[in-house]
């Protein structure tokens, strides 16, 4: 499969849709949509007593409330071929550095209030492979320290504490259907048996 050409279709507030033309193996030319959007990060909150925390909010793709973690874009994390995040070892996630580890600190803190003191990589996930060009990056957050709450004029959150058990029921009655947070709840449960 090699990609021939990549017109743009249409140009959005947040995404860009393309069409995309491909030559198969065969030699016969197909097409494929592509949406590009922010590459980001994603993190779960622990707090001390070993509460989750999530913030419930207005998703309009779904026309409801949604409980997910703290998540937001790598404003300066471009989605071309270069710094997409795909060059970026284990390690490079968990540097300070990185511009997905400093955009979950910067979530966390804006969203919540509080800023962890460590964070864990989980996995660097691409939302819907078939379709996207967004990758997230999933971190847990442990040590919070009090920060300050600096959310966006558009957004209203509410602070929702689970422990992990309540997660997991969550997830099994569909009340969190957001990937990003289940890979994290699922990850932090896992650990919780195996040990971090």
């Amino acid at each position: 499969m090699k990609l021939l050409n990549r017109e743009l279709k249409y140009r959005a507030h947040r995404v860009k849709v393309y069409e995309d033309t491909i030559e198969k193996p065969t030699g016969e030319k197909v097409y494929y949509d592509f949406v590009e959007n922010r590459n980001g990060s994603g993190v779960l909150l622990v707090d001390n007593t070993g509460k989750l925390l999530f913030v419930k909010q207005y998703r309009n793709s779904i026309n409801d409330m949604d409980i997910e973690i703290p998540a937001g874009c790598a404003e300066d994390v471009d989605n071309g071929d270069t710094a997409s995040g795909q060059e970026y070892s284990r390690a490079d996630f968990e540097s300070r550095e990185n511009p997905f580890y400093r955009c979950a600190l910067r979530e966390a803190e804006e969203e919540t209030g509080f800023i962890p003191g460590k964070l864990t990589f989980v996995s660097y996930i691409i939302a819907a492979a078939g379709l996207f060009s967004e990758r997230t990056a999933v971190y847990i957050g442990t040590e919070l320290e009090e920060g300050k709450m600096s959310r966006d004029p558009d957004e209203y959150i509410e602070i929702v504490k689970l422990t992990v058990e309540e997660a997991l029921d969550y997830i099994h009655d569909g009340l969190i259907t957001d990937s990003k947070t289940i890979i994290a709840i699922q990850y932090y449960a896992m650990k919780m048996l195996t040990g971090f």
